[in-house]
């Protein structure tokens, strides 16, 4: 996601990686009497996904155990949620996440926006694929069975692939559409639902960039306040997501971030969802952007509403004081 920033993680592979060094640590740390969370914690948070996978490999040859096994054995409560997760390839967590969204009674439909919305084309048909090889059902028919009306459709729209490739620009095009999304919002009486998740999911977000700035020069408000005036519900939620994402998505996190930490009680299930998703994307960015929108650290945030292990792992993956 380059289109309209650098992003930077705050988890990067490991130098002077030994996979079978670290798998004979982890098994040190696990073996006997009692657990050294602290050791398991210094090695998983510390390397990237890839040497992870190896790690787990190296664990299986050399100690003829399964690495999952013994974690599930060992951990417990939201830090075994955190170091499983780590252990998961990148879209196999995605895919897991998703399905805990809509599994059992009531979907978390702001689960599903947050995960789906900020995803390239490439990387939806790499999670549609790992989902139906996990779960031997197709994502978009789960969703469909999940979600209704206008949501539905938008959702299945990303699912199928209709947005166009990374860096497809048409500027005469998007005067086009910029009209279009007036004509069937502020521009009439009602409005016409279609056209904005028609656009929004697939044009490029190259492209929605450049439908943005045309829809401010065309009707002198922000396409943000446009879908707040014409739309409600989850279709607002997920349109505006895309326009957070567009725009700059590690802001649309820090947001997620800062809402699941506000108020009585901590809404672990995102907390761990978006920095074990995007340490290892641009974490560093929402950091840097959590710390200027809400005037304190997203590390001290963190600390003060979790602990134990837990706030160990957490605040090891997001680094720096």
């Amino acid at each position: 996601m380059s289109w309209y920033y650098t992003p930077h993680p705050t988890v990067a592979p490991a130098e002077d990686f030994d996979a079978a060094a670290d798998a004979n640590a982890l098994r040190k740390a696990m073996k006997g009497f009692g657990t050294d969370e602290q050791a398991i914690i210094d090695i998983l948070c510390a390397r990237s996904n890839a040497q992870r996978q190896e790690i787990a490999e190296a664990f299986k040859r050399e100690l003829g155990r399964d690495l999952i096994d013994d974690l599930k054995s060992e951990l417990g409560g939201k830090f075994e949620d955190v170091i499983l997760g780590l252990m998961l390839r990148p879209e196999a967590y995605l895919c897991k996440q998703l399905h805990k969204a809509m599994d059992g009674i009531g979907t978390n439909e702001k689960a599903l926006i947050e995960i789906i919305s900020p995803q390239t084309n490439d990387q939806i048909k790499s999670i549609v694929d790992c989902y139906e090889e996990m779960y031997d059902r197709p994502l978009a028919e789960h969703l469909c069975s999940e979600t209704s009306g206008s949501f539905r459709r938008l959702l299945t729209m990303i699912i199928v692939g209709a947005r166009d490739p990374q860096g497809t620009v048409d500027p005469e095009l998007a005067v086009e559409q910029a009209k279009q999304l007036y004509d069937a919002g502020e521009g009439k009486l009602g409005t016409d639902e279609e056209v904005f998740y028609k656009i929004l999911a697939h044009a490029s977000f190259d492209q929605l960039e450049v439908v943005f700035e045309e829809y401010k020069s065309l009707s002198g408000r922000t396409i943000e306040q446009a879908l707040k005036a014409e739309l409600s519900g989850e279709l607002y939620d997920a349109l505006s997501a895309i326009v957070e994402c567009v725009q700059m998505a590690p802001h649309f996190f820090a947001k997620r971030l800062h809402k699941a930490m506000d108020g009585v009680g901590t809404d672990d299930a995102t907390l761990i969802r978006i920095i074990v998703s995007r340490s290892e994307i641009d974490l560093q960015n929402i950091k840097d952007e959590f710390e200027q929108m809400y005037n304190k650290t997203l590390v001290s945030a963190v600390r003060s509403e979790t602990s134990g292990d837990y706030k160990r792992a957490l605040c090891a993956l997001i680094g720096g004081a």
